[in-house]
C-alpha cells in the first residue's frame, strides 16, 4: 500500500459527510426487507457507502455443489473451493443484484471488491490454532480512490473481499471491511458507521424487543460488560464499534435497518 492513501483534506473539501452503512443476510436474503432497506438507503442525505456480506447464500451454493462448509466459533475456513463460491456469491450474485436495484431506485451504485481499484488489501491471516485459509485481514484502504468515485457521483458497494496485491482473491470479514472503510475515510469525511442486524440495537432485556440502550461509552459499556447485559456474541460486535470511534469514526450506530429513517430514534450509537 502506498504511504500516501490518507493524506488529510479540510472536511469542507470532502463533502458534507459519509455514511457508511453493512448489512448482513438476514436482510440479503428476504426480498422484502432488503427492497425496504434500500429505500431507506437511497434516501439518506450526502454520500454512502454500502458494505455487505453473503455468508448464507454461500453455504447453501456450496452444499448443492457437494462442497462441505467448515466454521470454527462462527468464523468460515476458506479452502481453494470454497473462495471459488464466495467470490460466485458475494462479488457476483449478491453485489450484482444489489447495485441492479439501486440503479432502478436512481441510485448510480458501482460494485467494487477490494481488489477493484486496489481500494482494499490485506494479508492471509496467519495459521496460528486454526487455519482458516484464504481468510484476510485488512492492511490499508486507498481512500483516495474511493473519495474520487464518490466524487463522481457513484455510490460504493463492497462486498466481503479483499485482495494481498499479489492476485490473491480473500474472504474478509464484512464487519471488519464496514470498520475499516469507515477509519480510513475519516480523514476525508466526517463519517457515521451504521452495522444494521436483525435487532432494534443492544437491549437492556433480550426478551423486550424495545428495550434498546440508547447510547454507549466507554464507562457505560463496562458497566454493561460486569452486569453481564452484554455477552456472547454481542461483544466482538460492540468492541468492533469502538475499535473504529477510537480510530476517527464520528460516531456507530448500531440497530435494525430502520434506523436509517429519519423518524426512528431507537437505536444505539456507540461514543467514547
Amino acid at each position: 500500500m502506498k504511504k500516501s492513501r490518507d493524506k488529510h483534506l479540510p472536511l469542507g473539501e470532502a463533502g458534507r459527510g459519509l455514511s457508511i452503512i453493512k448489512i448482513g443476510g438476514n436482510v440479503i436474503e428476504n426480498k422484502q426487507e432488503l427492497t425496504k432497506f434500500l429505500s431507506l438507503f437511497v434516501k439518506l442525505d450526502g454520500n454512502k457507502i454500502l458494505v455487505h456480506g453473503g455468508g448464507k447464500l454461500a453455504t447453501q451454493l456450496a452444499t448443492r455443489l457437494g462442497i462441505e462448509s467448515k466454521m470454527v466459533e462462527g468464523r468460515r475456513i476458506t479452502d481453494a473451493e470454497t473462495l471459488k463460491i464466495i467470490t460466485m456469491v458475494y462479488a457476483g450474485l449478491t453485489n450484482k443484484n444489489i447495485v441492479a436495484q439501486l440503479q432502478t431506485n436512481n441510485c448510480n451504485a458501482i460494485g467494487l471488491s477490494g481488489a477493484d481499484g486496489d481500494t482494499i488489501q490485506a494479508h492471509k491471516r496467519p495459521v496460528k490454532e486454526i487455519d482458516y485459509g484464504f481468510a484476510g485481514d485488512v492492511d490499508g484502504v486507498n481512500s483516495q480512490t474511493i473519495s474520487k468515485l464518490l466524487e463522481a457521483d457513484f455510490i460504493p458497494v463492497f462486498c466481503a473481499m479483499t485482495h494481498d496485491g499479489n492476485g490473491q482473491l480473500l474472504n474478509t470479514n464484512a464487519d471488519t471491511i464496514a470498520a475499516e472503510v469507515a477509519i480510513h475515510m475519516s480523514s476525508l469525511y466526517e463519517t457515521t458507521l451504521y452495522y444494521c442486524f436483525e435487532k432494534k440495537g443492544v437491549l437492556k432485556d433480550i426478551n423486550d424487543e424495545n428495550s434498546v440502550i440508547r447510547q454507549i461509552d466507554n464507562r457505560k459499556y463496562t458497566i454493561l460488560l460486569n452486569d453481564g447485559v452484554i455477552a456472547d456474541g454481542m461483544i466482538p460486535k460492540i468492541d468492533n464499534c469502538f475499535y473504529a470511534v477510537e480510530r476517527g469514526v464520528e460516531k456507530v450506530c448500531i440497530g435494525h435497518h430502520s434506523m436509517l429513517d429519519s423518524k426512528n430514534e431507537l437505536f444505539t450509537t456507540i461514543t467514547l
